[in-house]
């Protein structure tokens, strides 16, 4: 990638390593079982430094997906929000993803991942917007997937864990394979339930509604954070079930999620949403983007501020990894 901050470290259980030195077993219990769980959080340039968002709710997910999968982490809170703050500061990146994982270590093989040693690693690249700068400004086009979001019954759907990833990988290529950016998932019920790394919200008549947590999804961060940003600004909003012909009569429709942030979509399965125009998310947009960036006093407890040394290095090329969305 041409032009990125050089990335210089990896917080690995307990100390900053090198980033090539950041390495497991190939018979890694996580690796095979998927007995992993993970978050994905954001930093952005602010006039201070560098500010991560909303990170004390991220590390709360963080420790909620692995108390449901009965994973003991070997770091508290406190020492996870320390290990974050320390990464962003020694690989000086302000605009980044950062990626926090846990996940059974070289250990024993077989399905018990309760003989294995718990690993904890966090991570840091500059991504641009994962569906795609042109997807945030013009929208983009989804399809209903034909594979249905994982149900409560089999696994657990507010976990952020790497097994969950099959089925959203699955609904992922299936989209991309048909000429789309992105997929739409069902749950089990035949109600829309969400994207496969995003959660989804409908605009009808002024009114903006989202699904509820009992419809199988992911309680996303961004999510919340729109659901406060409505409040602020005092718009009509309702948690509620709506059916795939719903989504086609939207007159508005966006994806959010840390990756993702707010982008519209413009059409599912070959229907035009709306007149276009997604006033109501441009809305949204500029309102996000303001607490994001601090510009906005209502909502700057969601900052962790980290101040930078100095300016970010940049180098002609990097062996660093390209995430989707990156130019």
């Amino acid at each position: 990638m041409v032009g990125l901050t050089a990335l210089r470290k990896i917080w690995l259980d307990g100390k900053l390593v090198d980033w090539d030195a950041a390495r497991v077993h190939v018979l890694t219990h996580g690796l095979h079982y998927g007995y992993a769980i993970f978050e994905g959080i954001r930093c952005h340039r602010v006039e201070a430094g560098s500010a991560v968002f909303r990170l004390d709710e991220h590390l709360d997910r963080f420790l909620n997906s692995a108390k449901t999968y009965r994973m003991i982490l070997p770091f508290t809170k406190a020492q996870l929000h320390e290990a974050i703050v320390e990464l962003v500061a020694a690989n000086r990146t302000p605009e980044a993803y950062i990626r926090p994982i846990a996940f059974s270590g070289y250990g024993e093989m077989g399905l018990d991942p309760t003989r294995c040693p718990i690993s904890v690693a966090i991570g840091m690249w500059p991504w641009g917007a994962y569906l795609g700068e042109k997807g945030v400004a013009s929208g983009i086009r989804a399809t209903v997937s034909s594979w249905t979001r994982i149900d409560s019954r089999s696994l657990p759907p507010q976990a952020k864990c790497a097994a969950n990833y099959a089925n959203s990988a699955l609904a992922k290529m299936e989209a991309t394979a048909a000429g789309y950016e992105e997929a739409i998932l069902l749950n089990s019920s035949g109600m829309v339930a969400e994207g496969p790394g995003e959660n989804i919200f409908r605009i009808k008549n002024g009114v903006v509604s989202t699904p509820p947590a009992s419809s199988g999804i992911l309680r996303g961060v961004t999510r919340d954070s729109v659901i406060r940003l409505l409040a602020g600004e005092k718009m009509e909003f309702l948690r509620t079930d709506f059916t795939r012909e719903e989504l086609f009569t939207a007159d508005e429709l966006f994806f959010c999620g840390t990756a993702a942030g707010i982008t519209p979509i413009r059409e599912v399965d070959g229907r035009p949403i709306g007149d276009g125009q997604f006033p109501i998310t441009r809305r949204l947009q500029k309102l996000y983007e303001d607490a994001l960036r601090g510009r906005d006093p209502r909502y700057r407890s969601w900052l962790s501020t980290v101040p930078l040394p100095d300016e970010p290095e940049v180098i002609g090329s990097s062996g660093r990894p390209r995430a989707a969305g990156t130019p």
